[in-house]
């Protein structure tokens, strides 16, 4: 009580009239200025309190000690927690800054579209069934992977890429990340995605990361400095992943795995060759030898786009005659397939920018409806069973129609004559029609 009544004593002394010309500022600020040193109020006014105390008009009634103290407590947890509120955002920056280096650094975006052939290579390799942990751990894995050799693949490019616009803001150009902490960065997460791989897919789809991942970093990147070749052995980066979706999900390497893959290398010859035609003059500052600036007319490079749109049209015939898709995506993909062609051939009458910029859009909305088809008409195990063996329910009824009556036997064979279609072919005993010696000779012999 007696300590309470004092210092109610001393805040009454603190608060008694004045002589000065503006008496209640003069003993509020005193009373605040005295606290200020033991820590128990602010030592600043807000612009509230600073006009209510300095207004020379007629004075205010003095506050009573409760509020006085009210604000005493107040001003002490503000002291007390301004340096946690301070730490908690240089932390929220800090995370900021790296999280987005970080990004920049992976490409990340174009990180996501590997993953997403890689996502389907698994689901097409996977059959009946697609193991769900399996395809998270797969993606994972590839997008770790791909983050990396994008970081590399920026790290060797640093003096390039400052000179060129549309990449000198990347991280390492701009000076917000050092190389050194980029290489870790790159290490640490190509190392992770490929023990994932190697842990929870296979050993093969680990080597595909793994080779995938020193073809772009330390063969690609140098050669688009050397020679315009580079676009080519790019593209071949960009078709492992789906064929390691496929490893990671079926565990080998067969020919049916290899349509998605091979779409994906014809696809990125016009796309690139859009890109290239676009970027010249950005490729040309940066050092990079690309096909496009050895072409002034653009003829050349609009007759490689076109090529190569037309080597997409039997693709989806392959993928219906080998059983790994139906009828329909046989129809889809090669509707789709003559409208980049048609959009690739508007490029080579005409070469200007707008022809290309269509051709590239076009280009870009080939992939995902390609991908799309294929997923959504794929053929699971048992209906490539049925497709290659049309007349097997026939022979199913029939055995147990021999059961019940075993005097039909002329009538069965009729049934089964008219029911069962053309057998299709296994992939590779269809490529062996061609002349590739290093492929082995049919089982079977045709009629």
């Amino acid at each position: 009580m007696w300590r309470n009544s004092a210092t109610l004593g001393f805040y009454s002394k603190l608060l008694s009239p004045s002589s000065s010309t503006n008496p209640n500022y003069f003993n509020y600020a005193s009373a605040f200025s005295i606290f200020s040193q033991i820590g128990i109020v602010e030592p600043a006014l807000s612009p509230s309190y600073h006009r209510f105390y300095c207004s020379s008009e007629a004075p205010s009634p003095s506050p009573s000690s409760e509020s006085v103290i009210k604000l005493g407590f107040l001003a002490y947890k503000s002291d007390v927690f301004r340096p946690l509120s301070s730490k908690a955002r240089d932390a929220v920056h800090l995370v900021r800054h790296y999280g987005q280096c970080y990004w920049e650094l992976s490409k990340a975006r174009l990180s996501m579209l590997v993953v997403a052939t890689s996502g389907t290579g698994y689901v097409l390799g996977s059959g009946n069934a697609v193991d769900l942990v399996g395809l998270c751990c797969t993606c994972a894995g590839t997008m770790m992977v791909a983050a990396s050799a994008n970081s590399l693949n920026q790290v060797l490019e640093i003096n390039n890429d400052a000179k060129m616009k549309r990449t000198k803001q990347r991280p390492l150009p701009s000076g917000r990340i050092t190389i050194p902490h980029a290489v870790t960065w790159a290490t640490s997460v190509g190392s992770a995605g490929t023990a994932l791989l190697a842990c929870k897919a296979n050993m093969l789809a680990a080597g595909l990361a793994a080779s995938n991942l020193v073809l772009y970093a330390f063969v690609y990147t140098p050669l688009k400095q050397i020679h315009p070749v580079n676009t080519w052995v790019g593209a071949i980066v960009g078709a492992i992943p789906p064929l390691l979706g496929w490893a990671a999900a079926s565990g080998q390497i067969s020919l049916n795995g290899l349509i998605l893959p091979a779409a994906l290398y014809f696809w990125q010859i016009p796309h690139f060759m859009a890109l290239a035609y676009l970027c010249r003059d950005d490729y040309a500052a940066g050092g990079y030898r690309m096909f496009s600036l050895t072409d002034p007319s653009g003829q050349r490079t609009a007759a490689v786009a076109f090529r190569n749109c037309l080597y997409l049209i039997p693709l989806g015939f392959i993928a219906y005659d080998w059983g790994v898709a139906s009828g329909w995506f046989c129809v889809e993909s090669s509707l789709i397939t003559l409208a980049i062609s048609a959009a690739a051939f508007s490029f080579y009458r005409d070469r200007t920018t707008q022809k290309a910029k269509r051709m590239f859009n076009a280009s870009l909305l080939y992939l995902p409806v390609f991908m799309s088809g294929l997923l959504f008409h794929r053929l699971c195990d048992d209906q490539q069973c049925l497709a290659d063996n049309p007349d097997r329910i026939v022979e199913l009824s029939s055995s147990s129609q021999d059961v019940i009556d075993s005097g039909e036997d002329d009538q069965k064979k009729k049934v089964r004559h008219f029911t069962a279609g053309p057998q299709a072919r296994p992939p590779v005993a269809y490529a062996s029609i061609a002349p590739f010696p290093f492929l082995p000779v049919p089982s079977y012999v045709d009629p």
